[in-house]
């Protein structure tokens, strides 16, 4: 309407001509002449009255034509509006449909025109097509609720987490201790458990819990909300950044819910979250029943009738939260989760492995393939280890015990092992002599049991305990010798008149 008028001053002001007129305004010859020759048929002239706004000037300039359609009734917009809410229904189907009830009705152009100006009466959130089943929407309320400690009086706020579907509107709220990640998650396990059908898409706002980074084009979805999207066979399909009309569904939901059940518990006070929650509950089915103004039906009938078909059903049991981490696996072949460390096979020693922390396992990946998964520990600095996640010399380490180190020990000798249990007695902490009593079996193989035992029967003679001085012994050839101070024992004598044992017997 701007340049219409830029038209007509130039024409009637200026006194241009029509070309030069288009030229000005980039316009051909033909639309300056369209133009003006309107305006005189309306009885326009220059300067246009003040009163004359945009709005009118088109009235004026371009009038609908009267459309006629016999003696048939139009068409029912309401139905119109509803079924557009069909997955595949589109309005060429539904004014064909119309025309084989109604042959003399209004042609498509038509028909679309007045439908949109129907579509135009209604409130902004239903002039959007949203399809049948495709869609849930979800944000938390501006406003909370306080619940009072009955012990301290103290009042700790609630938040109102809100879902709304698409096409029927049929919502659904709860109330949280906070907006993090398993109150997040939960709730949507709880709505959906509530619809008792799952949507094709979820629709949330760009929140910590959900999105983990945001993007207009590519949003990153934190990987348990993403698992429980799949849990559900579900996808999410964040509102970009700054765009609150791309879930202007939840928004008007959110208005609803705090006008409608928030503002009547404003003088109500809650000394439980269980509490406040039952009373949500009975203002919510209320809700759901309450008919529409401008619509037909209600939430729930139009949830029935259009939603509930499209959607898929729930799968057999609910999403369990799990909590994903990263680590590094440590040298000793273990990983840190929560203060406690868990082992995953030796060979992923320095890779960073995916961890999967739920209240009951732990469980870890590499590449999207499990490797290791263990009972969730709550001791902290403990250990959870596997033996076969272990190298096979750590295994047999690992499986050498202070009475079986003696045991082995014994078979050689008494020495043996008397010098085998000196050395762990001599330790701290009887780990710290495994490896020196192992060291000193592994000697049979080279010396022989005989040696060994006079080797080590020697070594407690001098209080020399430790596997130096024994191997010491046994390469000098000192296990046959005399002690030092000592004489040699004296050679046994073969003579007639010696007496022998059997003498005093």
């Amino acid at each position: 309407m701007r340049q219409i008028r830029e038209v007509l001053r130039l024409k009637w002001e200026c006194g241009l001509s029509d070309r030069k007129t288009g030229q000005s305004l980039n316009l051909s010859r033909p639309a300056v002449a369209e133009y003006a020759k309107r305006a005189h048929a309306a009885g326009l002239t220059w300067p246009l009255p003040a009163t004359l706004d945009d709005a009118a000037l088109e009235t004026l300039l371009f009038p609908l034509a009267p459309v006629t359609c016999g003696s048939h009734p139009p068409p029912d917009y309401a139905v119109i509006h509803r079924e557009l809410a069909r997955k595949g229904v589109t309005l060429m189907l539904l004014w064909e449909e119309y025309k084989e009830r109604h042959p003399e009705g209004y042609q498509y152009s038509q028909f679309c025109a007045h439908y949109r100006a129907y579509a135009q009466g209604l409130d902004l959130p239903m002039r959007q097509v949203h399809r049948a089943g495709e869609k849930c929407f979800v944000d938390y309320a501006g406003q909370t609720i306080a619940v009072c400690d009955r012990t301290t009086g103290e009042l700790r706020p609630a938040q109102i987490f809100i879902a709304v579907l698409g096409a029927s509107n049929y919502t659904y709220c709860e109330a949280t201790w906070s907006q993090r990640l398993p109150d997040w998650v939960g709730s949507h396990v709880r709505a959906l458990a509530y619809f008792k059908a799952v949507p094709q898409l979820l629709v949330p706002d760009n929140l910590r819990s959900g999105v983990s980074e945001a993007h207009r084009y590519e949003p990153i979805v934190n990987e348990t909300y993403a698992e429980m999207a799949a849990h559900y066979g579900t996808a999410i399909l964040p509102a970009r950044p700054r765009r609150p009309r791309d879930k202007a569904k939840v928004e008007v939901g959110v208005q609803v819910v705090e006008r409608w059940i928030l503002a009547r518990l404003r003088h109500r006070t809650f000394f439980s979250l269980t509490e406040l929650n039952e009373t949500i509950a009975g203002l919510l089915t209320r809700l759901n029943d309450r008919a529409f103004r401008k619509l037909p039906g209600s939430r729930r009938e139009r949830f029935e009738s259009l939603d509930r078909p499209m959607m898929k059903p729930l799968p057999a049991v609910p999403y369990v939260f799990a909590e994903w981490k990263r680590a590094r696996v440590h040298i000793d072949y273990h990983i840190e989760v929560a203060r406690h460390y868990y082992s995953v096979p030796y060979r992923f020693v320095g890779r960073q492995v995916e961890v999967r922390l739920t209240a009951n396992t732990v469980e870890a990946f590499h590449r999207g393939g499990r490797i290791a998964s263990h009972a969730r520990s709550r001791v902290p600095g403990g250990h959870t280890t596997v033996p076969e996640h272990m190298p096979r010399a750590h295994r047999e380490y690992a499986a050498w015990t202070p009475a079986r180190l003696i045991e082995w020990a014994g078979k050689t000798g008494p020495a043996t092992a008397r010098l085998v249990e000196r050395i762990m007695e001599s330790r701290a902490h009887p780990q710290q002599g495994f490896r020196s009593c192992l060291g000193i079996l592994r000697l049979e193989k080279r010396y022989g049991s005989s040696r060994l035992e006079a080797a080590c029967m020697r070594s407690l003679e001098l209080g020399a305990t430790s596997y130096r001085s024994l191997e010491s012994i046994l390469r000098r050839g000192l296990d046959s010798a005399a002690l030092p101070g000592r004489p040699d024992p004296a050679p046994i004598i073969a003579h007639g008149n010696v007496r022998g044992p059997k003498y005093y017997q």
